[in-house]
Order: C-alpha cells, then structure tokens, then sequence
C-alpha cells in the first residue's frame, strides 16, 4: 500500500475523523476511538495480506518483497504497533507522566521484541 492508494487515503480520513471525534468527544472517550481506529488498520492490513495469499495460491507468485519470508507479516505488525503507539504513549504520560511512558514504551518494545522471536523460532 503506497502513501497515494485508496486504502491509505482511506485510513488518512479515518484517523483525521478518529482525532476530530476525539476532541469533540473529550478524552473519556479515547480508548474506545483507538481501538475501532486499530480495527480498521488491522482490517486493511488483513485484506492486503489475503490479497496476496490468494495472488500466490492461484499462480501469480510471491510478490518479491515476500520473498524474504513473512516481511508482510512483520510490516502488518510494525504499522499497527506504530499506530497503537501514539495513543498508549499520550495515555500513559498522562496519566502517570514520564514513568507512564516509559512503562507504555517498554511494553511495545516487549510486545515486538516477543514477536519477532516467534518469527525467529518458526523460520528455523
């Protein structure tokens, strides 16, 4: 998905429509706004993910930047990990100032740190 495709411009009005809300809305109002953001990025990025199974099942091959072996799989969970972490960071400096983020930091690294050994371990 290029910066100039449907789908992200698609997401680009979602999020503009997903912060309008937010500050309409006030911040009690902020983790539900986050997640149905995520759920539409996870959306996208599962239907780019079954558009290119399906392309390589019928015989079309894997796209050259699959050929590295789940790159797809790690940029679907890079980008909602960068999504989710704006949202954990204003939350947890908010709430508990520099130690809130660094805890919501820590936990994203950890979450990443988790799946990339999982990569590892089922690529070996």
């Amino acid at each position: 998905m290029t910066a100039d495709s449907p789908q992200a411009q698609e997401l680009k009005k979602e999020l503009v429509a997903t912060l309008d809300a937010r500050r309409e809305l006030g911040p009690e109002y902020e983790p539900a706004l986050v997640e149905s953001f995520v759920e539409k990025v996870d959306t996208q990025v599962r239907r780019r993910l079954a558009e290119e199974r399906l392309s390589s099942a019928r015989g079309g091959g894997a796209p050259a930047w699959a050929a590295e072996g789940g790159l797809a799989e790690r940029f679907g969970f890079a980008v909602v990990t960068l999504v989710l972490a704006v949202p954990l960071s204003a939350i947890g400096a908010a709430q508990a100032g520099l130690g809130g983020l660094l805890v919501a930091w820590a936990g994203i690294v950890g979450v990443n740190l988790a799946h990339t050994g999982r990569l590892r371990r089922r690529g070996e």
